[in-house]
């Protein structure tokens, strides 16, 4: 049986609007709410009707979205946007590290928390950059755009990344 699969929604005006379930895709379709962008290849077959897999979806109404609120940085979305890397030294990051201490005072927030490998969070321990003479390559900030839609998705469909412009 192969994997349940996700579909990108998008509204009328081709702004991505979140992830749905592929069953809530097909209800979309089938009442008319939504229209197929982009398909898998693969085919649904029911008693009656023969659907292809959709991977991006359009409503064909719009729909107004009131301004999200910003998400708090958590372990996955922090790996997630520094691309697994550590901060430190460019290696394989598999845990995060608050760039200001939070026994120091530090926030948890975007701007404060990066990806780190264990090696240098551990070296790091809660002593500021500058104590040890380091340097970040790049300033830390919070994910804009649709990248916070897919932060949970664990693999992101290759079809998205035409809709999923930051």
């Amino acid at each position: 049986m192969p994997t349940p699969r996700r579909t990108l929604l998008l509204n009328a005006s081709m702004e991505p609007l979140c992830v749905v379930s592929l069953r809530r895709a097909v209800s979309l379709v089938m009442s008319g709410k939504a229209t197929i962008l982009e398909s898998d290849g693969r085919l649904l077959h029911s008693e009656r009707a023969v659907l292809p897999a959709p991977v991006v979806l359009c409503l064909t109404r719009y729909v107004h979205v009131p301004v999200r609120r910003p998400q708090p940085p958590t372990r996955r979305t922090v790996l997630q946007r520094d691309a697994y890397r550590c901060a430190y030294c460019g290696g394989a990051a598999d845990t995060v590290d608050h760039v200001h201490p939070r026994s120091r005072g530090g926030q948890h927030e975007w701007a404060n928390v990066v990806a780190a490998c264990a090696r240098c969070n551990h070296r790091k321990a809660d002593r500021l950059l500058t104590e040890l003479g380091w340097e970040l390559s790049y300033v830390p900030r919070s994910p804009r755009g649709s990248s916070v839609l897919v932060a949970g998705i664990v693999a992101v469909e290759p079809a998205w990344s035409a809709y999923l412009v930051a």
